[in-house]
């Protein structure tokens, strides 16, 4: 009962924030989103995970487009969710085995981790949705649909990612709830790099 509290609080207040911008924004086209995406570069946002099983998780993400995303999760849970080199990987604190490691490829995250993002391919959106103030898109790889699919939300003027729900190939799905995006520079390849992670760990 008090996780779903928590959750009608969380989305209460990104519903209020979402608002919080112009009045009149106009529904975002899939080129704009796609240029928005090409050009996202790096940037970095607290953000707060909605999990499968209403837990909540918070933390801080760091994305490095094409290829590279970092997501470090605040304690009690202080996992560490790194991809690159075309491969995601799951660091479990409290685990003293290796991470699990997926192909990125195989995951709905990779549609926005592209080098070159185009929304307009054919059976790449399969949804778009627009509420007076947000625009959002469900999004798949059209050549895999079995991989599952990402629902990402945006708001405009200027143009930003606000949340993405992932719906895995499981059927299991994860909400992420972004904070402002930042724009950074002078972060490290190696920040997410998972085999550097790896030999840190095992120091």
């Amino acid at each position: 009962m008090r996780a779903m509290t928590r959750i009608r609080t969380l989305a209460a207040a990104f519903a209020l924030a979402v608002t919080a911008g112009p009045a009149l924004a106009e529904q975002l086209s899939l080129d704009a989103i796609s240029d928005y995406l090409d050009g996202l570069g790096t940037a970095r946002s607290e953000f707060t995970q909605i999990n499968a099983d209403e837990t909540i998780s918070t933390g801080t993400i760091t994305i490095k487009r094409p290829g590279r995303v970092r997501f470090e999760y605040n304690p009690p849970e202080e996992t560490l969710v790194l991809a690159s080199a075309g491969q995601l990987a799951v660091f479990d604190a409290k685990s003293n085995t290796g991470p699990e490691q997926y192909p990125l490829s195989r995951t709905p995250l990779n549609l926005i981790l592209a080098r070159d993002v185009d929304l307009g391919r054919s059976g790449m959106v399969t949804g778009t949705s627009y509420d007076g103030t947000a625009t959002t898109v469900t999004a798949q790889d059209p050549e895999h649909p079995e991989y599952g699919n990402i629902q990402l939300t945006f708001t405009a003027d200027p143009v930003e990612l606000r949340q993405w729900v992932i719906t895995d190939d499981t059927g299991t799905q994860t909400t992420v709830v972004l904070g402002a995006l930042e724009k950074v520079s002078n972060v490290s390849d190696r920040n997410f790099s998972i085999v550097a992670e790896v030999e840190a760990r095992n120091r």
